[in-house]
């Protein structure tokens, strides 16, 4: 039995002592490209809407909710009842049965008729919704509405064998998908004919964005019908445009570009070690001194075994051998205007992991020398 410990303090020092972090000013980014306002627009009142309903999942193979889900239970017991069937919910067996939720998004400008995608999720303890057939279930808007009915055989992008201990699970066999399985019922378009002043909405808050974008409309209409009303809003009038309909002066809008300019930002999950970066991200002059301390902890059970025809017994004794290696300290400096990814690459040459690095860059934007937002998530 081997027991390593890496570190003597919390991952979250990551084993990265710096020093010598001089903050300066960082340099101007130039890293513009055009982009068309399709891409970092939306309109106003033109959205998705989120729909949920509670159901049913029939025709499992011993896999539904167990006894002790009551709700399965009554559920079922409520639905019979409501077809002509009166039975006593404790006499209920739900083997093959699920209580599951339904959920599905509903496109602007819905009609009914209209065919959309639900994703089946189990509530109970089932284990696999496998082979199941979802009960007609009404999907709710926030208004407590019904917008859609949903339907139909599950798609399972995964399975779960064997039982105990000899039991092998891929993906989750409790989440399943009906390609087209609810029908909207109700109509959710937005009448854009009642549209006096189309407002657009930029994706990534920006005060230059949004003073480009309505400068680019005016250009192309030739008039003022364009003005930023904040970092996220533009309004577009629509009677000043002269344009025959709200539909074809948004077209126009989407199809024109500007330049966009990536915002500098970090961004590292501490959970996967994962870092982002987007934009020119800059560094002042930096000096990192960066070292690790590893201890080592192995221990071994010796039996012994007692001479032929003695009256000894067998013992078990415990050997615990400890090696313990701190490494030197290694240093890299970065030059003023140096960017996070010539930093990571030093750190990567120094032996410095994923871990460290994340701890590293918190620890330069607490000390000013990060010339961008970071963002841990």
């Amino acid at each position: 039995m081997a027991l390593r410990l890496l570190t003597l303090i919390p991952r979250r020092c990551a084993l990265a002592a710096l020093a010598l972090l001089l903050p300066c000013a960082g340099l101007a980014s130039t890293n513009d490209h055009q982009v068309k306002l399709r891409d970092i627009t939306i309109i106003e009142g033109v959205r998705d809407n989120q729909l949920v309903g509670y159901g049913l999942v029939l025709g499992l193979n011993h896999t539904g909710d167990t006894q002790q889900t009551f709700f399965t239970v009554q559920t079922l017991a409520n639905t019979l009842q409501r077809l002509g069937v009166q039975i006593a919910p404790g006499v209920v067996v739900v083997k093959n049965v699920a209580a599951v939720f339904v959920t599905a998004t509903l496109p602007p400008f819905s009609r009914p008729g209209m065919a959309v995608d639900v994703t089946v999720s189990s509530v109970g303890d089932a284990k696999s919704l496998e082979g199941g057939v979802l009960l007609m279930t009404p999907l709710r808007a926030a208004n407590g509405q019904v917008y859609a009915v949903a339907q139909g055989p599950l798609t399972i992008g995964g399975y779960s064998e064997g039982a105990a201990g000899n039991a092998r699970a891929v993906n989750h066999p409790t989440v399943g998908r009906i390609s087209a399985g609810a029908t909207v019922e109700r109509d959710a378009a937005v009448d854009l004919a009642t549209f006096h002043t189309v407002s657009l909405l930029l994706r990534n808050p920006d005060f230059t964005s949004a003073f480009d974008t309505a400068q680019a409309i005016n250009k192309e209409f030739g008039a003022i019908i364009a003005t930023a009303i904040d970092s996220r809003r533009i309004d577009v009038n629509v009677e000043k445009s002269g344009v025959a309909s709200v539909p074809t002066l948004i077209s126009r809008i989407e199809n024109l570009t500007i330049n966009s300019q990536a915002p500098a930002k970090v961004v590292v999950n501490e959970r996967t070690g994962t870092i982002v970066m987007g934009g020119d991200v800059r560094l002042s002059p930096v000096s990192v001194i960066h070292g690790s301390l590893t201890i080592d902890v192995a221990t071994t059970q010796i039996v012994s075994q007692p001479e032929a025809f003695s009256n000894g017994s067998t013992q078990t004794t415990t050997q615990t051998r400890l090696s313990v290696n701190d490494a030197p300290a290694k240093s890299i400096q970065m030059q003023a205007g140096a960017s996070v990814e010539e930093l990571i690459k030093g750190l990567h040459a120094i032996g410095a992991t994923a871990h460290d690095i994340i701890a590293i860059l918190q620890a330069i934007k607490a000390a000013g020398g990060l010339q961008a937002d970071l963002e841990v998530i």
